[in-house]
């Protein structure tokens, strides 16, 4: 019964043991799967509980047990009496108190003092960083004599770390975190001008670097011995000199520090991290900036190139590209010349490795191709316009001019016919009178490739096919007051292709581009064959054009082509050599090219007025074709009317009544009506409607004759005497001369 009992008590827990309520073994299955009593809260409002506390509650378990299970009872009152025996005093209260940290009800706030306790020394660090020195002209001037007369590195730290302030002050930050704190404005430009300007020769003397003798070899200032112990305040120095030029926006401020930036390219090539923040802020002035800061911006990228050619050049040849891109989406006058620089200064910096510039110009040229091909499978709209737009165009300009300019080359050779390739595709895509202008492009693209890489490019067709689809005979349907700049554009709408401003426009730029083409093959030993179908072409268009503004420069053209055409004949028949002689050919291509051509004279003296005419418009200067005409106010007309009729009165009574409804104005094509000012102001308009038909398409536009009519009504005041019904109706009908002709030129 014992050992019974002993298991019994084993198997339990204690907490099951003092929680289990001491029911008897032999209970139920019922009243052994009852749950448990639990825990109670210290925070239930049960104040009985809580003063009788656990012990008390054991005490009374122990006393029911004794009932229930007297075996048991008895067993621990054999083994263990110490269960038994304890006081109401004992609690494990205190234990638990003891053993766990419980909360307090109310938390106390941080005092000031425990802060002193802890750390003695944070005050301390705090004055240091609130502490500044205050940057004064006469600390500047102090610097700048002390760096000349003996640059020691402690005053260089001094003046790095003032630099520094200075430009945190640009950057928003006040300079609060910095030795020393800039707060005026002349003591910052004070000590600015003095880095810019004497800097960099401080730096010189300080590191004993003396200028190499060979450019092309320069000396690193890394090679001094004296670079690694002010390594950190040279690059201080030059992390200050990249973010001032990324905070300014006064161009000449900008173009002075971008001078002593070209200095200190050696320092930054001597230090990786800092050059690549140089080279982003170079690139952005060298795309976005302004002329001066464009070019000095470019001079300190083609010298960082030129130097660590290996390590920067693919890179930067790279990002000018995708800027170069990004700045020729739209073209205007203003925007050519700085489209027509990027496109130079590029060109220079790709002459400096034609192997890199092979793969640039393969890849760049095939992302063309795939453009044009997608374009001409698709035909979408969306896929046209990724072709024709100004972005593509120039793309075009570029690897043209670069081509052109690095030619002789053997490595770049092999690119110039799929260029010649997409520029054709190009034309052809869409060959509609609306896309003209682009054609133009693309011709004076080709043309350029030709003459300078002496590649035979069939240009001309391009241009005489627009003979044959374009009826210039036909008179124009409207009159427009300025002329079409076919440089600053890629198509035409339909009020534009109904101007006479448009045919004048495309003659000139046949014009233009024929008489090119023809120089660039003036001296050319088979030029007479190259001129043939031209001269078909144009002796055709000649016998069928009627009007003299367009067969006049045509009919020029045309007898210069043939005066070299001839005199190209009369030199090959004093050739001693034959066709298959590419040296011999080449030899007296070279010579009539020296002595000089017919065309190649003319084309000289053209050239120059034409250039003139071309800065005219990139300039942006205003020409007399574009100014606004002055108005012609009509009241004037008006008035002169109502006086007439009032000083013959008397004599327009007997006229009819819808003479005097009109006043003796009589509108050709008009019912007669009131004449009241709205309704007399909408009769002008549809006469000028009428007579724009009728465009002075040879120049004839007689004025003459009406100024004559115009001055014979100003005497009617004039006239003393009656006059009679024909009289009157002859004078009106000038009148109406005269209103017809001033509508007309004011809508001109």
């Amino acid at each position: 019964m014992a050992a019974k009992q002993k298991r019994k008590l084993e198997d339990l827990s204690m907490d099951e043991f003092l929680l289990s309520g001491f029911d008897s073994p032999d209970e139920d299955a019922s009243e052994e799967e009852t749950p448990r009593p639990q825990k109670k809260d210290s925070t239930c409002p049960n104040t009985s509980e809580k003063k009788k506390g656990r012990a008390s509650m054991h005490k009374d378990q122990l006393s029911r047990l004794k009932n229930k299970d007297p075996d048991f009872y008895k067993f621990l009152q054999e083994n263990d009496q110490s269960l038994l025996n304890f006081d109401d005093t004992d609690s494990s209260e205190d234990e638990d108190e003891k053993t766990y940290h419980r909360l307090p009800s109310v938390l106390e706030e941080a005092s000031s003092d425990d802060d002193d306790e802890e750390g003695q020394k944070s005050p301390r660090k705090s004055k240091k960083t609130v502490e500044t020195i205050k940057v004064t002209i006469k600390m500047i001037d102090g610097w700048k004599t002390a760096l000349k007369t003996d640059p020691a590195p402690r005053f260089f730290r001094e003046v790095t770390q003032a630099f520094k302030a200075a430009i945190a002050t640009t950057m928003g930050e006040g300079g609060g975190q910095c030795r020393y704190k800039v707060a005026d404005s002349s003591v910052f430009n004070a000590l600015v001008l003095f880095c810019i300007k004497d800097m960099y020769m401080i730096l010189q003397k300080m590191l004993n670097l003396k200028p190499s003798k060979d450019q092309n070899k320069p000396v690193l200032p890394s090679s001094s011995s004296k670079w690694h112990r002010n390594l950190t305040d040279i690059k201080m120095y030059l992390s200050g000199v990249v973010q001032l030029l990324s905070s300014l926006t006064e161009a000449s401020v900008v173009g002075a520090v971008l001078k002593h930036a070209n200095q200190l390219v050696l320092y930054y090539l001597s230090l990786p991290k800092q050059c690549r923040h140089l080279i982003k802020q170079l690139l952005k002035q060298w795309s976005t900036g302004e002329e001066m800061s464009r070019v000095l911006a470019f001079l300190a990228l083609n010298k960082i190139c030129r130097h660590k050619q290996k390590t920067y050049l693919n890179s930067i040849l790279k990002q000018m590209y995708i800027s170069y891109v990004q700045n020729c989406k739209f073209t205007s006058p203003n925007v050519l010349p700085m489209v027509n620089f990027m496109q130079r200064t590029l060109t220079e910096m790709y002459s400096l490795d034609t192997q890199a510039t092979y793969q640039h110009g393969f890849i760049y040229i095939r992302q063309l191709a795939i453009h044009l091909r997608n374009a001409m499978t698709m035909k979408k709209k969306e896929t046209y316009q990724s072709v024709y737009n100004w972005q593509y165009i120039h793309c075009l300009y570029l690897w043209s001019r670069v081509l052109s300019t690095l030619h002789p080359s053997d490595v770049l050779h092999p690119l110039i016919y799929p260029l010649c390739q997409v520029i054709i595709g190009t034309i052809k895509l869409v060959p509609t009178a609306k896309y003209y202008p682009l054609r133009m492009h693309c011709c004076r693209v080709l043309t350029l490739l030709s003459s300078s890489t002496n590649t035979f490019v069939p240009v001309l067709p391009f241009l005489l096919e627009i003979f044959q689809q374009v009826d210039f005979n036909k008179k124009p349907g409207r009159m427009s007051k300025k002329p079409i700049n076919f440089a600053v554009i890629l198509k035409l709408n339909k009020v534009n292709l109904m101007e006479k401003a448009y045919k004048d426009g495309l003659m000139d730029q046949l014009y233009d581009l024929i008489l090119e083409y023809f120089h660039t093959q003036a001296n050319s030993i088979s030029f007479p064959e190259l001129a043939l179908p031209t001269v078909i072409q144009l002796k055709s268009f000649l016998k069928e054009c009627k009007v003299a503004n367009y067969s006049k420069p045509m009919r020029q053209l045309l007898d210069k082509v043939q005066e070299n055409s001839n005199y190209i004949t009369t030199q090959r028949q004093k050739a001693t050599f034959g066709v298959a002689d590419t040296a011999a050919v080449a030899t007296w291509e070279k010579k009539v090219k020296e002595e000089g051509t017919p065309l190649s004279r003319y084309h000289s003296q053209w050239k120059k007025l034409r250039e003139k005419e071309i800065q005219l418009e990139i300039s942006g200067k205003e020409r007399m074709e574009d100014l606004d005409l002055p108005e012609i106010k009509r009241k004037k007309i008006q008035d002169r009317k109502m006086e007439d009729k009032k000083e013959f009165k008397d004599l327009f009574q007997s006229d009819s009544s819808s003479d005097e409804e009109n006043g003796g104005l009589k509108i050709k094509g008009k019912k007669s009506s009131p004449a009241s000012d709205d309704e007399d102001d909408d009769d002008l308009e549809d006469l000028s409607d009428f007579s724009d038909d009728e465009g002075m398409e040879e120049g004839d536009s007689g004025d003459d004759d009406d100024d004559e009519k115009e001055g014979g009504g100003k005497n009617k005041s004039k006239a003393p005497k009656p006059m009679s019904s024909a009289d009157l109706i002859k004078l009106a009908e000038g009148q109406e001369d005269v209103v017809e002709d001033l509508q007309l030129s004011d809508d001109d």
